[in-house]
């Protein structure tokens, strides 16, 4: 894991059991909503077109997640006792098609899970971790229907990142179900292209490197300092693997753990209630560049979700990594370490503290996981 990300994490208090912070955590979600109400009141006969177009970019291939994952007995069950706690699965995805292809290095056939994180809102919706999985996890892929609409059987070592090539987002859910038996309640998709516009749109985002990164592939180049990265830059940050830090997949969990942070801690930073063109235009990226589950499916949905996170604050957000280590078979793949990958997930589906014991992975030289 690279030397910047180890700084950030080791600055973060590990405790999650946070006060609120309500003025904070309602800027966005206010300014968001209050924004786009602007627009449409203010927009006449087009204020309806302006919503509906916002409204079905949303719907344009939400999935049922109910549906896809199939009989209620055969999985997870939801935690009563957890409360109002949710579990959010969040992909991104590196597909080759259309504009994702001068993004993600030319147009290749398919597309995978670049990057996957369980996010775990606590009881109360003022504390959250995200969990990432490694996408070079060797994982059993339950039975699923594949993209071409053919049956997939069961299948045990399969690269994690290939489960979303092979059967998309449903499937992937279903992994991840199977491997953690916690309960996957909503499902978010970004591709290369939305996160672009995304960053672009708020104006980009500040960050700061503690080391100079430098990855021709990926496109980036950054002196030691801090920096308002926009879209494209941002996006090498994210992706970059050769030649930073230790050019693992493990190490650039911790780049896409400390961008994530500061993303959200800018959009919530900016003062969109009184700048409604802008917060139209994002939400127009945001909106556009998302698949979610068939219930997140509509603008109405997806702002109550928002506002229902107000008290999280992202700063104070966790980011850990699932404990793995290296494959003893092919040192190029990892898999979940035991007893810590078990504690992990044992203590978010109770909604408890995470154990210091599942914050280490072997494969980061007994490091904390994040």
């Amino acid at each position: 894991m690279s030397q910047t990300h180890r700084a950030t994490a080791d600055d973060r208090p590990r405790s999650r059991r946070r006060a609120p912070s309500p003025k904070r955590g309602r800027r966005l979600r206010r300014g968001l909503l209050l924004g786009l109400l602007v627009v449409l009141l203010t927009g006449g006969g087009t204020a309806w077109w302006l919503y509906h177009g916002l409204d079905s970019n949303l719907k344009d291939g939400a999935v049922d997640l109910d549906r896809a994952l199939g009989d209620e007995k055969n999985r997870p069950a939801r935690q009563a006792s957890a409360g109002d706690a949710v579990n959010l699965l969040v992909l991104g995805s590196d597909s080759r098609a259309g504009d994702n292809a001068a993004l993600a290095g030319g147009s290749t056939d398919g597309a995978r899970a670049d990057t996957t994180l369980l996010v775990h809102i606590a009881a109360g919706r003022t504390e959250a971790v995200a969990v990432s999985i490694p996408r070079d996890t060797l994982v059993t892929r339950p039975a699923c229907t594949g993209r071409d609409g053919t049956a997939l059987p069961s299948a045990d070592r399969v690269m994690f990142n290939s489960v979303y090539a092979q059967a998309g987002p449903a499937c992937t859910a279903k992994t991840v179900e199977k491997m953690s038996r916690v309960r996957v309640d909503h499902l978010v998709e970004v591709d290369f292209a939305g996160f672009k516009e995304i960053v672009d749109a708020i104006g980009g985002v500040p960050l700061t490197v503690r080391e100079d990164l430098h990855d021709r592939s990926a496109g980036l180049d950054l002196a030691a300092g801090t920096h308002r990265l926009d879209g494209t830059e941002a996006l090498a940050f994210v992706r970059s693997r050769k030649g930073v830090g230790d050019g693992s997949d493990l190490g650039r969990i911790g780049r896409q753990q400390q961008f994530m942070t500061a993303l959200l801690t800018e959009i919530r930073r900016q003062d969109l209630l009184g700048h409604p063109t802008r917060t139209y235009r994002i939400a127009d990226s945001l909106t556009g560049s998302l698949t979610t589950d068939s219930e997140l499916a509509s603008l109405s949905a997806l702002v109550d979700f928002g506002r229902s996170l107000d008290g999280i604050d992202p700063a104070a957000m966790e980011t850990i990594m699932l404990p793995v280590e290296y494959d003893r078979v092919d040192p190029n793949r990892v898999v979940a370490v035991e007893p810590q990958a078990s504690a992990l997930w044992r203590a978010v589906r109770a909604d408890e503290e995470i154990p210091a014991s599942a914050r280490r992975s072997p494969a980061n030289g007994g490091t904390p996981a994040s």
